[in-house]
């Protein structure tokens, strides 16, 4: 009677071993992975020479974030044909989101790597807020600002800019950036930054190429001044298209042989804002932030 006590006893407390072990598998197996991945969205390049530009943002945020996977998308269709046309394929902000979803990412920083938050940012916003809680694909999403958003944004980028001057820069030289320009009212974030700049310096100005100020306003200022030279730096993520034709090509319509044509000597730097560390680090700030949302 005694050994027929004990047996039952024992099978109950195996059985309740096996019950607790197989609960324990399944919440295992049942548990989703918290797998989190970083989407960096440019509006992008077709210029080989710009490579280095993207690989520099990519470098800095893997050493800021070693642990997370990076992946890349442009808004730009017009450039992601040109690249498809050469065996380069780089996806839309959508496509990238739903392969993201389709390889388990549950949570994603998406982080615009865009100058102002203008249409191109518009448009990105609406595309995360609609990958938001797919069933079976990515739960939480963030959208990072993008270079200038806030008051300190611009400060940052105000110094960054001024620190990475080249040396051979003469105090009576003028230093003329060229941003995008847009329709669009973000551009007010272009009058802002040229008064930030010139806190810094009476003979740094700002224009864009397709909103306001333009370069007439930059040149009236110059005429008022004894400037002889020139330096022009594109006020960009990359140093692209409208870098190297706009601003720095031979066609008698860009900035370079405007101001050539009125007797101004004029030296161009082919280099986007990114490839400086502090800039990048701007955008650093702002997908650390969503980051530490998304836990």
């Amino acid at each position: 009677m005694i050994k027929q006590n004990i047996l039952k006893m024992a099978l109950k407390f195996g059985l309740f071993v096996f019950l607790v072990t197989l609960s324990g598998t399944i919440k295992a197996h049942t548990k989703k992975i918290d797998k989190t991945g970083i989407l960096l969205v440019a509006f992008g390049s077709s210029y080989p020479e710009t490579k280095a530009t993207f690989k520099h943002i990519e470098h800095e945020i893997r050493l800021k974030f070693p642990n997370k996977e990076i992946r890349w998308s442009y808004t730009s269709k017009i450039i992601r044909k040109k690249l498809r046309a050469r065996g380069e394929f780089i996806d839309s902000p959508a496509e990238a989101l739903a392969k993201m979803g389709e390889d388990g990412f549950n949570k994603v920083a998406v982080q615009s790597l865009h100058v102002i938050p203008g249409k191109e940012y518009e448009d990105l916003k609406k595309t995360v807020k609609a990958f938001e809680g797919i069933p079976k694909g990515i739960k939480h999403i963030k959208l990072g600002k993008p270079l200038l958003y806030l008051h300190s944004d611009i400060e940052l980028l105000c110094n960054a800019l001024v620190d990475n001057l080249p040396k051979g820069i003469d105090e009576k030289d003028a230093i003329i950036y060229m941003g995008h320009g847009t329709h669009h009212f973000a551009n007010v974030y272009y009058p802002a930054m040229q008064y930030y700049l010139w806190q810094k310096s009476e003979n740094i100005y700002l224009g864009t190429v397709e909103g306001y100020p333009e370069l007439k306003q930059v040149i009236q200022k110059l005429k008022k001044k004894e400037t002889k030279k020139v330096w022009l730096f594109p006020f960009m993520t990359i140093a692209g298209d409208h870098a190297r034709n706009d601003m720095a090509g031979e066609d008698e319509d860009s900035w370079k042989s405007i101001l050539e044509a009125k007797g101004y000597k004029v030296e161009s730097v082919l280099e986007g804002m990114a490839d400086h560390k502090q800039v990048v680090d701007i955008w650093i700030n702002h997908l650390s932030e969503i980051l530490s949302e998304l836990k």
